[in-house]
C-alpha cells in the first residue's frame, strides 16, 4: 500500500461525520469535486473502494479501517498544535462513546474541568450515546476514539480499563404502585404493569425481570421514553415502572417521588474504559480488528490521555473502584 495522503484521509473523516459529499465539502471549505478527487486519490493508494456512492453513503469495510487511522491522525494533530501553541484551521473532532445512563449521571461531571480548560485548545469533544452493550461497535468501526462499554476486553490497538459498576433498581411512583398494583409487582400482574424502556436495544428491564421472578425472556408491556432523564422524569409521573441506575433515582427516591420495587433485587453493570493507543500508531492493514485475549495496559497520548484520565477518575468517583483496579 502507498503512503497515505494526510488530505485524503481527512476527506474520508469529513464524508463519515457528513454523511455526503455536500456537506462534507462545506465541512473541509472546499469544492465537492475537491472532495471527489482526493477520494479518488486517497482510494488508488489504499487499493480498495473506500466510500459506497449512495445516499446516504456508507464506508465500505476498508473505509472503515482507514477511518480509525483518520481519526487517530486527527487526535496526534490537535495534541501538536496544542504543544506548539499554534491554531487549527478547523477544530479537530474528539469523539468518544458513552452510554445515556452514565451521561445523565457521571460523565458531564468528570468531563467538566478538562472541557473549560481546553476550549481554546482546538479540538471538538463529541458524545456520541448509544447503549453500553453497543457502543463498542462505534469504536470498532472506526467512529469514535474511546468509548463507555460492557465489553470487557480490549480491540488490537486498543488499552480497556475497568470503570466499575452501575447499580440499577425498579421505581415507581406511590401514585401507580397504588393504582397498577396495590399488592406490589408479582410474578403474576408483571406482563400486564407498563414498564419504562429507552430503546428497543434496551433490556434492562427484561433483565430486572428474569432475575426477580426466574422468569426466562419475560415479554413486557413496554413505553418507549428515549432519555434517561425523562425515563425517570416519567415514572415520577405514574407512567409505569422504570429500571433505573441507582445513581439517577437517589435524589426521587429520597424526596418520596419514587419508592424503590423489590429493592433486594438489583442489577450490577460492569462499565469499562476503552481507547485507541496513539502513541503506537502505525499506517494500517487493510484488516478487520480482532479482539485481543486479555485486556491491554494503555499508553495514552495528550488530550485523549486527558480524556481517558477524566473518564475514569470520574467514573470511579462516582461509581467506587472496581475489583482490581490499578
Amino acid at each position: 500500500m502507498n503512503a497515505l495522503d494526510p488530505a485524503g484521509l481527512d476527506c474520508l473523516a469529513a464524508l463519515a461525520e457528513a454523511g455526503s459529499f455536500e456537506r462534507a465539502a462545506q465541512l473541509l471549505s472546499i469544492t465537492q469535486s475537491a472532495v471527489s478527487q482526493r477520494l479518488r486519490s486517497l482510494e488508488a493508494s489504499a487499493g480498495h473502494l473506500l466510500v459506497v456512492r449512495a445516499r446516504p453513503l456508507r464506508l465500505t469495510e476498508p473505509g472503515k479501517v482507514l477511518l480509525r487511522y483518520a481519526r487517530q491522525m486527527q487526535a496526534l494533530r490537535a495534541d501538536a498544535a496544542r504543544e506548539l501553541g499554534t491554531v487549527l484551521a478547523r477544530d479537530e473532532r474528539l469523539p468518544i462513546a458513552v452510554n445515556a445512563d452514565s451521561l445523565a449521571t457521571w460523565v458531564l461531571p468528570a468531563l467538566d474541568p478538562l472541557v473549560r480548560t481546553g476550549q481554546r485548545e482546538g479540538y471538538g469533544l463529541e458524545l456520541i450515546v448509544d447503549d453500553q452493550d453497543f457502543t463498542h461497535d462505534w469504536l470498532r468501526q472506526g467512529e469514535v476514539l474511546g468509548c463507555v462499554s460492557t465489553v470487557s476486553h480490549a480491540l488490537r490497538g486498543c488499552s480497556c480499563q475497568p470503570l466499575g459498576h452501575m447499580r440499577y433498581l425498579a421505581v415507581a411512583s406511590p401514585g401507580f404502585i397504588e393504582r397498577a398494583m396495590p399488592d406490589g409487582l408479582t410474578p403474576h400482574n408483571f406482563p400486564q404493569v407498563p414498564f419504562i424502556v429507552f430503546n428497543r436495544k434496551d433490556d434492562m428491564q427484561a433483565q430486572w425481570v428474569s432475575k426477580a421472578f426466574g422468569v426466562r425472556a419475560p415479554r413486557l408491556k413496554e413505553r418507549f421514553v428515549p432519555s434517561s432523564e425523562a425515563g425517570a422524569r416519567a415514572a415520577a409521573m405514574g407512567w409505569g415502572v422504570a429500571v433505573l441506575p441507582e445513581l439517577l433515582a437517589r435524589d426521587a427516591l429520597a424526596s418520596g417521588a419514587l419508592r424503590p420495587l423489590l429493592p433486594q433485587v438489583t442489577l450490577d453493570v460492569d462499565l469499562y474504559w476503552h481507547q485507541w493507543k496513539l502513541s503506537s500508531l502505525e499506517e494500517p492493514r487493510l484488516l478487520p480488528p480482532a479482539a485481543g485475549d486479555r485486556p491491554v495496559t494503555p499508553a495514552h497520548t495528550g488530550l485523549m490521555e486527558q480524556i481517558g484520565q477524566a473518564v475514569i477518575a470520574g467514573a470511579r468517583a462516582a461509581l467506587g473502584a472496581p475489583v482490581g483496579a490499578r
